[in-house]
């Protein structure tokens, strides 16, 4: 007699998989260079359960028809409220995640975040939006330390190399 475990298992449908949807944003890290030191710029939301600031690189969704270029630049004016002129790409982050529908139900959704490096013309904090609960300067060294997700700490690493002091 066959072992229970050696028994033909009944096949049944695979699980359908909740639709997809693509999404893009784009962001960029601002620098500032003083006196030979190098600095750039982070910005936090408070984590709802925790409360502690999740720091970022500035980034946002395009406006239809807007470049993304364009979409770095403005994504960085409001939630920082800096001016700032792009000097290259710095790389694309690509990630999934899974949100809800108005109707409750799961769509998965493969999103593409486009990073350019920014030096800062002008501007000042105090002229962003409400979005973000916080935006500061930061060391190259700390901003690495500080950035919540992995991906930006490389893109940081990358800016680095770009742009250490001379």
């Amino acid at each position: 007699m066959a072992r229970r475990v050696d028994r033909a298992r009944r096949l049944t449908a695979p699980a359908a998989r909740p639709p997809l949807e693509r999404d893009f944003s784009a962001g960029g890290l601002v620098y500032r260079r003083r006196a030979g030191v190098v600095a750039v710029v982070l910005a936090a939301r408070r984590h709802p359960a925790s409360g502690r600031l999740v720091w970022t690189i500035p980034k946002g969704h395009a406006e239809p028809g807007e470049s993304s270029e364009a979409t770095a630049l403005r994504e960085v004016r409001e939630e920082t409220g800096l001016e700032a002129e792009i000097e290259g790409r710095l790389g694309d982050v690509t990630y999934w995640f899974v949100r809800r529908d108005p109707e409750g139900r799961a769509v998965r959704v493969f999103k593409r975040v486009r990073f350019f490096l920014m030096r800062g013309r002008g501007g000042r904090f105090g002229d962003r939006d409400a979005e973000m609960d916080a935006v500061r300067w930061f060391s190259l060294a700390d901003a690495e330390r500080a950035a919540a997700y992995d991906s930006e700490g490389a893109l940081i690493r990358r800016a680095r190399e770009l742009i250490a002091p001379r």
